[in-house]
């Protein structure tokens, strides 16, 4: 469960939408002017193997190391982690000042690093690079024209920059000096250029929690999330998941037919997350409706996150349980959320912007699972198994393929593009995992972490635990509950819920042989 100045709206305005007035200024970092991203000496993260050393900032130049450290991962093997290191191409990390060498220029008239977004032609749609038949085609197609960074529209008339190459990514994850989460500093809202009904504001709106601050607001955030994840009981977690998972296939395993995405994905992770907080089932079941409608960024959007904030504020006001039992304690009485925004926003986070990753993960690795001869011979005892699913996932099909976002906070370049102060860019997480400079050769092992799916740097999503932990054990389940599951159409015709960030599957109907658990 994934993350990624100057005065904004000004004393008063409501630049946070939902979450309150009077919000404080976002704050500027002091880097700003030069060439951005020269990357130090890879690590062992994928491919490298020296250790390099993150890189500070200065003004007027601004430098990040792409280095590493493998760690050990919960199934016992070596892996890579972005955040520690970065992926070099077989050996030092790649220059992240330009595009790939090899790559044509951009058609844009310019000199030097080309020019900022008001001089590109007519960007393509992000809803339409991410919902095609092949995104990965897209994404090679717009690397080709563009280089690392390609501009992309977010709805008719307003553009932002989409990062599709992995070491640039990692400098802007990084280099939060640089490049702020805060989307007071985007130009679009400071110059009230976007409708405060936009379906993108509920995604890209300021609120009150980590995900939108830097810094010391950051870190002062987003204590509270890593003490959540620190006390969780892994065992009575699995556990309780595990039975929350055999609920729901209990439901419809009679009928031998069933839609793993509508019955099953969509509902797993928060029946799964309910327990943890003291959510009800039909309370769970009504926020799972509305995730698909805040993430899909359509006309009910704002609908839908008007529920997921009353929804929210009933939990806060409820009578609390013992701190070990409900994790909504732990956000109603945490010393470092010191106001009712701030503490309904670190709910939302948790429990709505994890929940919608955590589905695309589930129905992905299932799909893989069920149509791809190297898993599915493992459901009949072959060799590649639930874990290697889940990893190939995060590499080809991250939760989100496309996460808002970082703002400019000082005029630069990047990857050869020039940025301007208050400029957007859209993680391409899938198009970085699929860069050429770190996977050459698609046929390679997938079995290490330094995919992106996480993200990378101070904002590196500090739910992973819990996150695999749900995934794995709610693929495991039905797998083990009904073991000849078979897809009922072909693999080609499966597409997904239309948004500019995910690639969910909108249906995966499945067969079965009927039992009665």
């Amino acid at each position: 469960m994934s993350t990624q100045g100057t005065g904004a709206d000004g004393p008063g305005r409501d630049g946070a939408g939902g979450y309150g007035r009077n919000a404080p200024a976002p704050r500027g970092g002091d880097t700003g002017g030069g060439e951005v991203g020269r990357q130090g000496a890879g690590g062992p993260g994928a491919y490298g193997d020296g250790r390099g050393t993150r890189g500070g900032s200065r003004r007027g130049t601004a430098t990040d190391s792409a280095h590493g450290g493998g760690t050990r991962d919960d199934a016992g093997r070596g892996s890579a982690r972005a955040d520690d290191g970065g992926a070099g191409a077989h050996g030092p990390g790649p220059q992240a000042t330009g595009p790939h060498p090899a790559m044509p220029a951009c058609p844009v008239a310019h000199g030097g690093a080309s020019e900022g977004l008001g001089a590109t032609a007519r960007p393509v749609p992000l809803t339409s690079v991410v919902s095609s038949s092949d995104p990965h085609e897209v994404y090679r197609e717009l690397r080709t024209r563009h280089g690392a960074l390609a501009p992309v529209e977010l709805e008719p008339g307003l553009s932002a920059w989409l990062v599709m190459g992995y070491p640039e990514l990692l400098v802007v994850t990084r280099m939060e000096q640089l490049f702020s989460r805060d989307p007071r500093n985007w130009h679009a809202i400071r110059e009230q250029r976007i409708s405060p009904d936009s379906p993108l504001m509920p995604m890209m709106r300021y609120h009150p929690v980590c995900y939108h601050e830097d810094g010391a607001e950051h870190r002062r955030m987003r204590a509270p999330f890593d003490e959540g994840v620190g006390r969780l009981n892994e065992r009575a977690a699995r556990r309780q998941i595990e039975s929350r998972c055999h609920g729901l296939v209990a439901k419809f395993a009679p009928a031998g037919r069933a839609d793993l995405v509508s019955q099953y994905a969509a509902l797993a992770p928060m029946m799964s997350l309910a327990g943890l907080f003291g959510l009800d089932t039909a309370r769970s079941e009504e926020l799972v409706r509305t995730v698909y409608g805040v993430i899909g960024s359509g006309p009910d959007s704002e609908t839908a996150y008007q529920t997921q904030h009353r929804i929210i504020g009933d939990m806060l006001s409820r009578p609390r349980r013992a701190p070990e039992q409900d994790l909504t304690w732990t956000f109603a009485h945490h010393p470092n959320l010191r106001t009712d925004e701030e503490r309904f926003a670190a709910m939302h986070l948790t429990l709505i912007a994890a929940n919608m990753p955590a589905i695309s993960w589930i129905a992905h690795t299932l799909r893989m699972m069920i149509t791809d001869p190297r898993f599915a011979a493992q459901v009949r005892g072959g060799r590649l198994g639930v874990d290697d699913a889940l990893d190939e996932a995060l590499w080809r099909e991250p939760p989100m393929h496309a996460m808002p976002a970082r703002y400019v906070l000082h005029d630069t370049t990047l990857g050869g593009r020039r940025l301007r102060r208050g400029d957007c860019l859209v993680m391409g997480i899938a198009a970085a995992n699929d860069d050429p400079r770190i996977r050459p050769d698609e046929s390679e092992d997938w079995g290490n972490r330094a995919h992106l799916a996480f993200s990378a740097g101070p904002h590196r999503c500090p739910a992973q635990l819990p996150a695999r932990l749900i995934a794995r054990t709610a693929v495991r389940t039905v797998l083990n509950l009904l073991p000849d599951i078979e897809l009922t159409v072909p693999a080609a015709d499966l597409a997904p819920s239309p948004s500019p960030w995910t690639r969910v599957p909108a249906h995966l109907p499945v067969s079965f042989t009927p039992v009665a658990l």
